[in-house]
């Protein structure tokens, strides 16, 4: 038995805390459905970071699609601040007030997922980082940790599931459990050449019996061209230097003419750390980091009453605008439709919550992964660490 909620169950909205169960009890009992704007909106980001990525917008489309709601939403993949809208709903309270929770749970979990990968990947500069990180999350919720990743910007994941999902070719090395069955890492490596197809690249794991320079070396001389990289994924505790192993490694390789292989590196990494290894790694393998990452605490508030303005205590109340120079990323939020400002950089800040779904119809098609992803990247080049 899985202990999870299946999609209808998500559509018949079962997944709710119980006090918006007794609150939609309680207005249909006393005849009270009124019209509302209610804002997703994060106070603050994790690690005090200065911006965040948006994900998780397609599943809440997914979810809204055919209620009769107007829904204004930033693109997916968009680079937001804090007390900045991300989405907002119009209509009847009673309409989608229930799905709350589950709204919620959608742009949370995907949202930090799409933001630790943006960080690992804005970290590891023209090098490559995978998401290695499924085994860390539930089954039922792999596939997702794995499409958020990659359209926050790793380059590849290793379910396949999760590949499918944002059509690419799942990626991978080797486990020790090849080589330890094996018995020796040339032995696995020459194998896994002859038996996997031809077209996916091998990479030897290298640090499971011996010193990672003589198993690079023994690899190398084995495969010879047809090597494309070796990976380290050393213990902490045998690690000591993990910089100047991959040195000597990389020097011993070259110094024999084995230049064209790579140096992959895994276990323990976030975007740190991923800074820390930059001068000899040339790939990065991002497990825990990346699927354990932390949410993004958006809230959802009712920000309008019946086309008045009013909001709970601690919250700026009415419809916004928000405005991005998209030449800089310079963001206002203010009060709805103010229209377009100039930006200070000489560019224009312009409207970027757009209305995606008007009475439950939607009104562009939804961006593929890929698109989002490229548009994650080009919006990371505008921004630091």
């Amino acid at each position: 038995m899985l202990h999870t909620a299946s999609a209808q169950q998500i559509r018949d909205g079962l997944v709710t805390d119980v006090y918006f169960e007794r609150t939609e009890k309680v207005l249909r009992a006393k005849g009270i459905d009124r019209v509302v704007r209610a804002e997703f909106i994060a106070k603050g980001l994790p690690q005090k970071s200065p911006w965040a990525v948006l994900a998780g917008v397609e599943e809440c489309v997914s979810l809204l699609r055919g209620l009769p709601v107007e829904v204004r939403v930033l693109r997916e993949g968009t680079i937001f601040g804090a007390y900045q809208p991300v989405m907002e709903i119009h209509g009847k309270y009673l309409d989608f007030g229930r799905y709350e929770t589950t709204l919620l749970g959608f742009i949370c979990q995907a949202s930090g997922v799409a933001t630790m990968a943006a960080r690992c990947r804005k970290a590891a500069g023209e090098r490559q980082v995978i998401s290695f990180g499924a085994r860390r999350m539930h089954p039922s919720i792999a596939p997702l940790v794995e499409r958020n990743a990659y359209i926050g910007g790793c380059d590849g994941v290793a379910l396949g599931m999760g590949a499918e999902l944002v059509d690419i070719e799942p990626t991978g090395t080797m486990p020790h459990a090849l080589i330890l069955l094996m018995g020796d890492t040339v032995k696995a490596t020459e194998a896994f050449h002859e038996v996997v197809e031809p077209h996916v690249k091998r990479i030897s794991l290298i640090d499971t019996f011996n010193d990672e320079k003589i198993e690079a070396l023994n690899v190398a001389e084995a495969l010879g061209k047809n090597l494309y990289g070796i990976r380290l994924d050393t213990p902490g505790s045998r690690r000591g230097d993990f910089n100047k192993i991959m040195e000597e490694v990389r020097w011993e390789l070259d110094l024999r003419g084995y230049e064209h292989v790579k140096i992959f590196i895994s276990g323990g990494l976030d975007e740190y750390k991923i800074l820390e290894y930059n001068q000899f790694a040339d790939a990065f393998g991002v497990g825990t980091a990346i699927s354990n990452a932390p949410v993004i605490d958006f809230s959802m508030d009712i920000v309008e009453i019946d086309g008045k303005p009013l909001a709970k205590r601690g919250k700026r109340s009415g419809s916004k605008s928000v405005l991005r120079c998209q030449r800089c990323l310079e963001t206002t939020v203010l009060p709805l439709s103010p229209g377009p400002l100039p930006c200070k950089c000489g560019g224009v800040r312009e409207e970027i919550l757009g209305v995606l779904l008007t009475k439950g119809r939607l009104g562009h098609p939804l961006p593929k992964p890929a698109e989002i992803r490229d548009f994650v990247l080009s919006q990371l080049a505008k921004v630091d660490l």
